[in-house]
């Protein structure tokens, strides 16, 4: 299998097992910060067995040489649980969901203040647009009774975290950050215990927190693997899935009308993200081809 087959592979899988987080937070009875803490902790212990059972100790050797970036990352993506949860429950799961669809755009910025990398005119106009959808999707807010300006800034501000991270894992790419994710995981749980009985709702609802926490650990895994063989664009391509399956999915499953003002500006930002990486997915894809 070709590396690129191989990172496509890896993606898609990552885009299958993310797509149902937000009807998990739906489907559980449980407040936020107890669904964070068992998200957090599920998958933070899952995927270091995972660690351990294919690399050994050895993989936490990148602990020690990651630096003051790598425990910003961490930090960025253990709050990106209970912040995911917090957003779900304050606003419609297709505003969370197309907000985090202007991750590739925030990203742009991002570099572009701390990594002085060049933001091409194409990539000025996609922002432009993404600013344009999240902007009526701010507006639909007023005019649906599931959305909520709150829950909109919380998703407003995983993007921007998500972004960070990227532009992290830019700098940092000679070292693997995947041992990083259990320790921003289960930081985030330990934060968050003091505060909760995580045991209240564990009889009723085990099942599924055990099957948020495996789609999650299965998720973040593929989602940090797979752009190790794929170019940026493809792997922005392959995540606007999640954006489209996961309000569909909440849709069919508890009727959770998204609202037009949510479809409209959601569109927007999806568009724009599309047509921005698409003349760089068919370029690099025609040059394997001609090799």
């Amino acid at each position: 299998m070709t590396n690129y087959k191989k990172g496509l592979l890896i993606t898609v899988v990552g885009v299958f097992f993310v797509t149902p987080d937000s009807l998990f937070v739906r489907l559980i009875d449980s407040d936020a910060m107890t669904i964070a803490f068992w998200r957090s902790t599920i998958s933070g212990a899952l995927i270091i067995c995972f660690l351990l059972i294919t690399e050994g100790l050895s993989c936490f050797k990148n602990i020690l040489i990651m630096g003051k970036l790598g425990w910003i990352y961490c930090f960025l993506i253990g709050s990106t649980s209970p912040a995911f949860v917090i957003a779900v429950n304050n606003t419609s799961v297709a505003n969370v969901v197309f907000i985090f669809s202007a991750i590739p755009a925030f990203a742009s910025i991002l570099s572009w203040m701390f990594l002085r990398e060049y933001i091409s005119k194409k990539i000025r106009w996609t922002i432009f647009f993404v600013i344009l959808g999240l902007t009526v999707i701010s507006y639909g807010s007023a005019e649906n009774e599931v959305s909520h300006w709150s829950g909109n800034a919380v998703a407003l501000y995983i993007s921007f975290a998500y972004a960070a991270g990227l532009a992290i894992l830019r700098g940092l790419k000679n070292i693997s950050m995947i041992p990083a994710i259990p320790i921003g995981y289960l930081g985030s749980a330990l934060i968050i215990w003091p505060s909760i009985d995580p045991l209240t709702s564990i009889d009723d609802a085990y099942c599924l927190y055990i099957a948020h926490g495996f789609c999650i650990a299965v998720a973040t895994a593929c989602l940090t693997l797979g752009p190790r063989y794929l170019s940026s664009p493809e792997v922005s391509l392959l995540i606007l899935l999640e954006a489209v399956f996961a309000p569909l999915l909440v849709w069919a499953v508890i009727s959770e009308d998204p609202g037009h003002w949510t479809l409209l500006g959601g569109a927007i930002v999806i568009g724009s993200i599309f047509l921005s990486n698409m003349q760089a997915f068919v370029r690099p894809r025609k040059k394997r081809l001609m090799q």
